[in-house]
């Protein structure tokens, strides 16, 4: 039987690779969210206005990913119960939020909020943790 720190680990790396898959088909057929951003009767500059602020949005994501894999595959947060905790929570949050963003089609500004939350608050805590293990030279736990 799998102790709850140990079992945060699997939890952490799948709620992770959910999010990520649920960001890049956000990013396949983001068609639709954009739609949703603009009123009936909108113009192709006003489209691709809409249209480059998610990709921009989704770009920051998937550069907020690499830094918190980078940090969970390096040792440096793996077994980190606190950054585990943190880390399975908002990205199960931000799963269960963007399927809403894409399947409901809710507006592009809604967007920046689960990235400030969900993305930016773990890969804020990993540089923390990054900064401790090799500034600092803690142990990484």
């Amino acid at each position: 039987m799998m102790s709850a720190v140990s079992s945060l680990v699997p939890a952490r790396f799948l709620t992770i690779i959910a999010h990520l898959v649920i960001v890049i088909t956000i990013f396949w057929s983001r068609e639709n969210n954009v739609k949703a951003c603009l009123p009936l009767d909108f113009t192709q500059e006003q489209y691709d206005n809409e249209d480059q602020k998610l990709v921009v949005a989704l770009a920051v994501t998937l550069g907020l990913f690499a830094i918190e894999l980078a940090g969970f595959f390096s040792g440096v947060s793996m077994f980190n119960s606190s950054q585990g905790l943190l880390s399975t929570g908002v990205h199960a949050s931000a799963s269960v939020a963007l399927l809403f963003f894409l399947f409901e089609q809710w507006e592009c500004d809604i967007y920046w909020w689960i990235l400030s939350i969900c993305s930016v608050l773990p890969a804020f805590v990993e540089i923390l943790l990054f900064i401790a293990v090799f500034g600092l030279k803690k142990k990484p736990l």
